[in-house]
């Protein structure tokens, strides 16, 4: 995408001359604490190993790494770009303990673990939607005759409790006349849940494509997929950022989320050749390459509208609807107003400098 890429460049560049020239004079962290801006912006994402004892980030995360146009951005400014691994059994604690300490500043990570960190007195803001709308899965053992979730009532089902998925085995269970007291919820990591899957411990799994390396291990089969459910069911990762951040640093804060604007773009642009991109670099990653083919085969959301970053009705709905669920749900203790949790003003303004304001309608 020239015409994006030379866009973002030419408004950053502008924006950074001063800073650049400070930087050469005093280094790039004297620099940037003498402009009023951070040392450092650390960004943390869903890391996996790799080959060569490398870590590799997942999602939209790993394609900024991999550009890094944001670390040139900030360098110019005399702003180092941190990030933050971390690890996909423990995200939302991982996160939300992190915003808390003050040792992140951005997080790409789950919808309910960021309505739950609010509700309790953290002070984060959906900075960018989009980008990671990621199905579910009811898995049962291969000997089981269950063969829909009405067929679980009373029995043991594996689900972290917390995680962006509990909304999405609410809502199956809701269309399905049933609420959680109705199954046996054993709260286990995704991890542990497999293994009470394959060992008899527990009667389903509720999870993420990992139900297929289950599938192909012969330990379960896929009984339920969120692929042609209502798009409001699937599991949403976005960027989040921390409040005071945001508010203290706008042009770092603009800069950041830019640059997940490129990349969301890039994949979404590019059709079939931004899709295979993003194939190759989940499997990079150390997921399956199979596994990720098989996520996104049959998918109801097409493949631009995934990585739309617009604030739309429909995302205000959806963490509505899920904040509510929270409370009912006893994960948070009061009511919590969702709008306060949006920060759009990023996307706008990104979209506007990268000439990009009509690309996106839903």
């Amino acid at each position: 995408m020239p015409g994006a890429a030379h866009a973002g460049l030419a408004w950053a560049a502008g924006a950074s001359q001063v800073a650049s020239a400070a930087a050469k004079a005093s280094g790039p962290a004297t620099a940037a604490v003498g402009a009023g801006l951070p040392e450092t912006v650390r960004i943390a994402a869903v890391a996996r190993p790799a080959p060569a004892g490398k870590t590799v980030f997942a999602g939209a995360s790993a394609q900024v790494a991999q550009d890094r146009w944001l670390e040139a951005e900030l360098g110019k400014l005399g702003v180092r770009l941190e990030w933050v691994p971390v690890t996909t059994n423990s995200v939302a604690a991982q996160v939300n303990e992190a915003f808390a300490s003050k040792s992140i500043d951005f997080a790409n990570y789950g919808d309910l673990p960021s309505i739950i960190a609010n509700a309790s007195g953290l002070q984060t803001r959906l900075v960018l939607p989009g980008g990671s709308l990621n199905n579910t899965y009811l898995v049962v053992p291969p000997n089981s005759t269950a063969r829909s979730i009405r067929d679980l009532k009373g029995k043991r089902i594996a689900l972290h409790r917390g995680r962006p998925w509990e909304y999405p085995f609410a809502r199956l269970l809701q269309a399905n006349g049933l609420k959680l007291s109705d199954v046996k919820i054993l709260n286990l990591n995704p991890q542990a849940g497999a293994a009470a899957l394959a060992t008899g411990g527990a009667d389903a799994f509720f999870t993420l494509s990992d139900a297929f390396v289950l599938e192909d291990k012969k330990v379960g089969k896929i009984i339920w997929a969120s692929k042609k459910a209502p798009e409001d069911w699937k599991m949403r990762a976005e960027l989040w950022g921390d409040s005071a951040f945001l508010q203290r640093y706008p042009q770092v804060a603009q800069l950041v989320v830019s640059a997940y604007l490129r990349e969301h773009h890039r994949a979404a642009a590019a059709a079939d050749a931004g899709r295979e991109h993003y194939i190759k670099s989940e499997s990079l990653g150390g997921q399956s390459e199979d596994v990720v083919r098989r996520e996104l085969a049959g998918d109801g959301t097409q493949w631009k509208d995934r990585w739309s970053p617009l604030f739309t009705p429909a995302v205000r709905a959806h963490y509505a609807a899920e904040a509510e669920y929270a409370r009912q749900a006893g994960l948070i203790a009061r009511p919590l107003p969702v709008d306060a949790l949006f920060a759009p003003q990023f996307v706008k303004q990104g979209l506007a400098q990268l000439q990009l304001q009509d690309y996106w309608t839903r």
